[in-house]
Parts: C-alpha cells; sequence; structure tokens
C-alpha cells in the first residue's frame, strides 16, 4: 500500500485571487504532490487547501506554500470572520493511507521544526503533535488571536515550539498538527443574526456556554454534541448567518447528527436551517452514513448505489444551498481517484464498449472477467427486487427486512465488479511473466517464479468469483421465496447468472491449475470448487423450483 498523507493548510486571505493563486502554485510545484481542492472564502478572509501526497513531497509542498504566504499577507492589515493568529494560521496533517497516527504526529513535528528553520515562522504544536497536553486543543493555542499575540509570547509558558519566540506583526505564528479528519460544516440559517447564530452553536457545540447558577457562581453548561466545537457568524456574501462547526470525530458525531441537531436547536430558537455547506473535503463513509440515514427516516431501502446516497445527503443535508456540491471535487477519495494515475478500467466502459472489447482480438478480457460480469449483474438483479420490494404499497412493516437483503445485494455487486479488473489483471501479470528474460539461470529462475506467483493469482481470483456468486445467491433465493411477486422473474434470471458465473469461473480455475507446479495445493483447490459448482447447481435448481411454482 502506497503511503498517502493530507494537509490542509488554511492560510489567511480569502478576498485576492492573485495571491491564493501564487500560494497555491507553490503547492503545485512539487512533484508528487495533488492538490484536491482550494475554498477561499470572502466574509472569513480565510482560504483552505487540501493536497495529498507521499510524506516527503508533502512536507516539502508545505513548506513552500507556507513561505509564499509569509511573503504576500500581511496579518496587520487582515480582517475577518474566523479565529487567526498567523498568514499561515494552522497547517494540520491527516493520515490518509499506510501511516499510522503517531508516524503522522512525528511527520507533524518534521514539518513545524522545518517552517521554523527554513521559513521563519512562529510555530506551535496542536492535536496530536503537542508537546503538553496544554497545547492539544487549538483554541487554547490560538487564545487571543493575533491581536492578542505579542502579549502571549512574552509569558515563557507560552514560548513557541520552534521558529522565533520574538513577535513577527506581519506573519504573526502557525499552528502544526496532525489529527483525524476534520469536518470544516457550516449550517445555514434564515437569519442575519449572529447573535441568534451563536446561541444555536453554544447549545449544540460540546464545549456549550457559561451559565450562572443560583449560588452566582458561572460554571460550564456543556452542549448536546461531542467532538463538535462551534461558534455563530453571518456571512455577507450570501447574505445569512451560519453556525460555523467543526466535527473532530465523526465517529463519534457524524454530519448528519451535527445536521439534525442544528435543525432541532434552531427550532426552539425560532430560525430554520435552510441548509449547509462543507468547507474543504469530506470522507466518502460520511456521505454514505448521511445518505443511510436519511433513508432509513424515510423507512426506505439503504441497499442502493453509492451515488444515489450521495444524492440523498446533498439533498438532505441542502449541501447546495448556497453553491453546487460536486462529489467528484468535494469527497476525498473522489478527488484523488480524479487525479492519480491510472489505467482504463473495464467496469468504466458502456455496455457496448465492453462487449465489443471482448470480441476484439486482444485476448483479455476473457471467460474470467465475464464471469464476474455475470455474477454482477445476477447479484444486482437480486438487490433490484429487494429494492422494489421494500418501497411496495402495503408492506411498509417489513421495508428493514428487504432492505437488509438489498444491502447484501450490493455488497455482492461491488465485489463482483472489483474481480472483473481482478481477473484480467491476473491474465496480464501471467503474460507479462512469460515474457520475463531467460539468458541466464538467475533469470530463468526468477522469470519461473514469477510465472508461478502470477499463476496463483490466475487461480485465485476465479475461486473468489465462484464464492461471491454462490453467496449471492442467498440473497436471490430469499427474493424468489419473499420477493415482490411481479419480480419474481427477476430473481430466476438472477440465479442462472449466479450458477453460469461459478461454472465459468471454475473453467478458469481449472485450466490455470494444470500450469501450478504446487499439486497439493492443486488438490485443494480443485476440491473446493468442485464442491461449489455442485452447490450451485442445486441452488439454482431450488431456486428455479421456487420462481416457477409462484409464476
Amino acid at each position: 500500500m502506497s503511503v498517502l498523507v493530507e494537509c490542509v493548510p488554511n492560510f489567511s486571505e480569502g478576498r485576492d485571487p492573485a495571491v491564493i493563486q501564487q500560494i497555491t502554485a507553490a503547492i503545485s510545484s512539487v512533484e508528487g504532490v495533488m492538490l484536491l481542492d482550494v475554498d477561499p472564502g470572502k466574509a472569513t478572509n480565510r482560504t483552505v487547501v487540501t493536497f495529498v501526497g507521499a510524506p516527503e513531497p508533502v512536507l516539502e509542498a508545505a513548506v513552500r506554500g507556507a513561505a509564499k504566504a509569509k511573503e504576500l499577507i500581511d496579518m496587520r492589515q487582515h480582517q475577518g470572520e474566523h479565529p487567526r493568529f498567523g498568514a499561515l494560521d494552522v497547517c494540520p496533517l491527516v493520515p490518509v493511507a499506510g501511516i499510522t497516527m503517531e508516524e503522522t504526529a512525528a511527520l507533524a513535528r518534521r514539518l513545524a521544526q522545518r517552517l521554523g528553520d527554513e521559513v521563519g515562522l512562529t510555530i506551535y504544536c496542536y492535536e496530536r503533535a503537542a508537546s503538553t497536553p496544554a497545547r492539544r486543543n487549538l483554541a487554547d493555542v490560538r487564545a487571543g488571536e493575533y491581536e492578542g499575540l505579542e502579549a502571549r509570547l512574552r509569558d515563557p509558558a507560552w514560548a513557541p515550539d520552534f521558529g522565533p519566540s520574538t513577535f513577527d506583526a506581519k506573519s504573526g505564528a502557525t499552528a502544526v498538527g496532525a489529527r483525524d479528519f476534520l469536518l470544516a460544516y457550516n449550517v445555514n440559517l434564515n437569519t442575519t443574526s449572529t447573535r441568534r447564530a451563536n446561541a444555536i452553536a453554544f447549545d449544540v457545540r460540546e464545549k456549550g456556554r457559561e451559565v450562572k447558577g443560583e449560588d452566582g457562581v458561572m460554571r460550564q453548561q456543556p452542549g448536546t454534541l461531542r467532538s463538535v466545537k462551534g461558534i455563530g457568524w453571518y456571512i455577507p456574501e450570501y447574505g445569512v448567518a451560519q453556525v460555523s462547526l467543526n466535527l473532530t470525530d465523526v465517529s463519534v458525531t457524524p454530519l448528519h447528527v451535527a445536521f439534525d441537531e442544528c435543525v432541532r436547536a434552531a427550532a426552539a430558537r425560532g430560525v430554520r436551517v435552510t441548509g449547509s455547506e462543507l468547507v474543504g473535503l469530506v470522507p466518502l463513509r460520511a456521505m454514505l452514513d448521511a445518505g443511510r440515514y436519511f433513508l432509513e427516516k424515510q423507512e426506505r431501502s439503504t441497499g442502493v448505489s453509492d451515488a444515489e446516497l450521495i444524492k440523498i445527503a446533498v439533498r438532505s443535508l441542502g449541501l447546495s444551498d448556497l453553491a453546487p456540491f460536486r462529489p467528484e471535487e468535494k469527497i476525498v477519495e473522489y478527488a484523488i481517484a480524479a487525479r492519480a494515475p491510472r489505467g482504463r478500467r473495464l467496469v468504466d466502459l458502456s455496455l457496448r464498449a465492453f462487449t465489443e472489447e471482448t470480441a476484439s482480438e486482444s485476448p483479455a478480457p476473457g471467460g474470467g472477467s465475464i464471469s464476474a460480469a455475470l455474477g454482477a449483474l445476477g447479484a444486482a438483479l437480486a438487490t433490484m427486487v429487494a429494492n422494489l420490494s421494500s418501497h411496495k404499497r402495503g408492506w411498509d412493516a417489513r421495508w428493514k427486512e428487504f432492505s437488509d437483503h438489498a444491502v447484501a445485494g450490493k455488497a455482492r455487486y461491488e465485489a463482483l465488479l472489483r474481480l472483473v479488473d481482478e481477473d484480467t489483471a491476473a491474465f496480464d501479470r501471467v503474460m507479462a511473466a512469460f515474457g520475463l528474460p531467460r539468458g541466464t539461470d538467475a533469470e530463468k529462475a526468477a522469470r519461473k517464479r514469477a510465472i508461478q506467483e502470477a499463476t496463483r493469482l490466475a487461480i485465485d481470483v476465479p475461486l473468489q468469483v465462484m464464492k461471491e456468486a454462490l453467496a449471492s445467491m442467498d440473497v436471490i433465493a430469499a427474493m424468489a421465496e419473499i420477493g415482490n411477486a411481479a419480480s419474481v422473474s427477476d430473481a430466476g434470471v438472477g440465479a442462472l447468472c449466479a450458477r453460469s458465473a461459478v461454472l465459468g469461473a471454475h473453467l478458469n480455475v481449472k485450466i490455470n491449475c494444470a500450469s501450478y507446479d504446487d499439486k497439493d495445493a492443486v488438490a485443494r483447490i480443485t476440491a473446493e470448487a468442485a464442491g461449489i459448482e455442485r452447490e450451485a447447481i442445486a441452488r439454482e435448481a431450488a431456486i428455479l423450483a421456487v420462481v416457477n411454482g409462484r409464476m
């Protein structure tokens, strides 16, 4: 697995496109870095930039962006709604793939030292990179903001972690940290009142507000949402007040829970939520969870495509209220995939193009990929019957039962779709191994090892197709027995597809086993595959008997 780190620097400039462009150009100048998102805000006078890459390019890009920000941004002239204390205000690193949080924290401290030594910025480390518990919370580190920074630097307890300890009026200070994905999330209100927005923010944020008790002592009254920070502000460019939230742990307070709680708190104060916006990027899982949540509230099946779940989430959260929400730009995984170099995937082809590619002189895709595609279609048919049954008039009490079947069917067809390309990749690996040089004894030995390793993969992939297609028959059988009678024939076709997928993939297993030298493994695999085929044939017969009996 390749190591990927996300960096989300926040620059104290959101109004001058020329300045923002120069900063992002400095970041993009580093080879190996993918610039995913640039999100400027006029009222906040702040731009949130998101980029990803391997650790070393990410650190270099952050340093170059910081140097350009120090050159171009003058904090003495800065005004904005968002809390801030520096030209590069915060610069968190987020682990994406192949790296732990502990390793990311160490990386953040390396970045902090480079920013201090090479750029000359005053640096505080926060969150997982914090040097002391007192500096873990960003709000504590940034207390007093830019206007209070000069006095704070005179306090020995707040000496910076790296860089100069003297006040730089032009660049201020920077907080560098390591954290999990943080969602910067603003909820739009049908009011222009900052006071009302603040009241709602205090109702929901974990910190809550200070209240005076009967004894006259001020005490902290917690809000209703854990792992949530929030304030209220007015955004002139949109003419609305917002509850501005930071969701620091979406596993504790998911996006949809924060939205609904803001709706409740706003209604209690006579205010209506009109929509919301995400600043920067959002993990795919947060959007899928939101889509499922809102479908469940409607008592509708959640076993629909990811695209449909995202559409439901966008509409329910009102994410296009102020500006269009484009999933390919705003969802982390989609933004990375759109910029990452990759070959053409079979599953992305149209049905005609896939068929014509199969019919061409190229030996791949072949029977293994076609078997996986057949299996995916069979599971998809069962999922369709489950979704139709979940929404059938008069069956409202059973929606969850059918939704669960649809979710199971979706898992099967998604796995089989992945195997469409994996089978062709396995074939390509075999051909590449046969093409290795064999001029010396060492080359011959290496070539033989590569051929055997590739052959084993070419056995394992169709064997997995057999297993997934057989597993899909659980959903197909259930839909044949209890699904909407008007769609029972579709369940029957699903059974035919699943059985054909098993038999077709079995042929690939057998032909590749003939070239595999480990005969003990071949014997085990052959016996397992034969058992799967027998079970698939028997299950198909049983399903078709049920189907014909209901027609």
